[in-house]
């Protein structure tokens, strides 16, 4: 059985990618207390004692208020980290797996969809740190995948973290009482995790290189929340409790579509947004209108 180890284990994608393919591997999947990404010598003795086949990092700081906010720790984790993750894959001839982000392609001013030849222009400091580590990780190892993820989306599982999602946020803004705010100027591919779980598990059979995985989509964020809350049966409530944002991307639209042809072409195939919430939605019993 082959070992996998997976950094930032328990987080949102990892956690659930360990739950879903313990079976089928042999995976690490140590905390933070384990492994310290920043700590180059720790990283070193635990790949050497481990000797994982596959490494999968997805290990960040991924907020990016916060990285904008505190970029010496965010560089310090999003690439220094990356980077001793990286030599250490070469050390003991792991193969890696690098969790890059849409948000490499944040600052771009003309839109997208973005195919991996297309020049990526960040303006966070995560899409900074992702795309630095991007390059710096090549230059270190040729047995690399890096993959450039959409949003992901998807509901609590037990004992598993969660993160900030679209579905999710919809829920507990309904749960709340509050107003959803959302934007018909922002448009972004969204992913039902389970989905980029089942590929991210073909990759190992595909060549190595970058590719953009996830879902497409030509919706506004106002437009997938309004589809979300019709598919609860609440298509009469969508004037109470959806509000369009205006304040943001007033200037000028965020748009951080990605194109998925090369995934497409190694049989790494999602299904589209609309289509993943419709999936989300139907496994967890909140499609409520039927």
């Amino acid at each position: 059985m082959e070992k996998i180890l997976l950094t930032g284990g328990t987080g949102f994608f990892a956690s659930r990618f360990a739950e879903r393919f313990k079976d089928q591997y042999n995976i690490l999947s140590p905390d933070i207390e384990e492994l310290d990404i920043t700590d180059e010598k720790k990283v070193f003795e635990l790949f050497k004692k481990e000797r994982p086949s596959y490494v999968i990092h997805a290990a960040a700081i991924a907020v990016t208020d916060f990285c904008n906010k505190h970029p010496e720790k965010a560089h310090k984790i999003n690439v220094e980290g990356a980077i001793n993750v990286g030599k250490a894959c070469k050390e003991v001839g792991a193969k890696l797996v690098f969790i890059s982000s849409e948000q490499v392609f944040n600052g771009n001013p003309e839109e997208g969809p973005y195919n991996e030849e297309h020049k990526a222009i960040p303006d966070t400091v995560y899409g900074q740190n992702k795309l630095e580590a991007e390059e710096l990780l090549k230059e270190i190892l040729d047995e690399l995948w890096v993959v450039r993820f959409t949003w992901l989306m998807g509901m609590p599982d037990k004992k598993r973290n969660m993160a900030s999602n679209i579905i999710w946020e919809t829920v507990t803004s309904l749960l709340k009482g509050e107003k959803i705010y959302a934007s018909t100027r922002e448009f972004r591919g969204m992913t039902y995790v389970d989905e980029m779980l089942e590929n991210v598990n073909k990759l190992f059979k595909i060549p190595y290189g970058t590719y953009h995985l996830g879902s497409e989509n030509n919706l506004s964020r106002y437009e997938v929340v309004k589809h979300i809350l019709k598919e609860m049966g609440l298509e009469n409530r969508i004037d109470e409790v959806l509000v369009e944002e205006v304040e943001k991307y007033k200037d000028a639209p965020r748009d951080v579509r990605l194109d998925t042809s090369k995934a497409k072409e190694h049989g790494l195939v999602f299904s589209t947004t609309i289509e993943g919430i419709n999936q989300c939605l139907k496994d967890y019993s909140l499609i409520l209108k039927k």
